[in-house]
């Protein structure tokens, strides 16, 4: 008799559980990628025609993601898996400003200094999802000794996310990095 309770239990467990209002896996809506592309772009077009940025040349990766180059590096682009080295300075191209740096003296100039933090030179791998999307879209595109702007729409940054105080959902990221070397 017990045995036959059993399969009854978990059956009646599992439809209890499948009608709970708080499903974990009911996330919201889906992240519009498309439409907050087309948002961004016509933000990006109207920042760069007003925005005084010294370049070489402009990349406009067909994802959204803007590559001004300033300095042209020398050697291989990196590839899939291979270690990035940069140094950077991260800023909201709403108001420009900065919300992160690998540079001391930045961060202090800015006052988002962290007591205890190293400023080193930022390392990372390329497709390893250890950094932004457009980080990896961007460092593709750039050659060892690079110093580059990279624009990053909001879908290839932190998306609708509260990443931080500084960082408002959905919003269009500016990087000044110089590209330090690759292993």
């Amino acid at each position: 008799m017990i045995k036959r309770l059993i399969p009854v239990f978990f059956l009646g467990l599992l439809a209890l559980l499948s009608c709970e209002p708080t499903n974990p896996f009911n996330t919201g809506p889906a992240y519009d990628v498309e439409g907050n592309l087309k948002i961004d772009s016509t933000k990006i077009v109207a920042y760069l025609d007003t925005a005084k940025i010294d370049s070489l040349y402009r990349i406009h990766d067909p994802s959204g993601v803007v590559v001004i180059v300033q300095e042209e590096g020398v050697g291989t682009r990196p590839t899939f898996n291979t270690v990035v080295y940069t140094d950077y300075t991260g800023s909201l191209m709403e108001d420009g400003s900065v919300f992160d740096t690998s540079i001391e003296t930045v961060a202090r100039e800015n006052n988002i200094y962290v007591e205890g933090r190293k400023y080193n030179a930022f390392s990372f791998i390329i497709g390893s999802s250890g950094v932004i999307q457009g980080w990896d879209i961007a460092f593709r595109r750039l050659r060892p000794g690079s110093k580059a702007v990279l624009i990053i729409p909001s879908p290839y940054g932190y998306r609708n996310q509260s990443n931080s105080d500084r960082i408002p959902p959905n919003s269009v990221l500016i990087f000044d990095v110089d590209f330090l070397g690759i292993d």
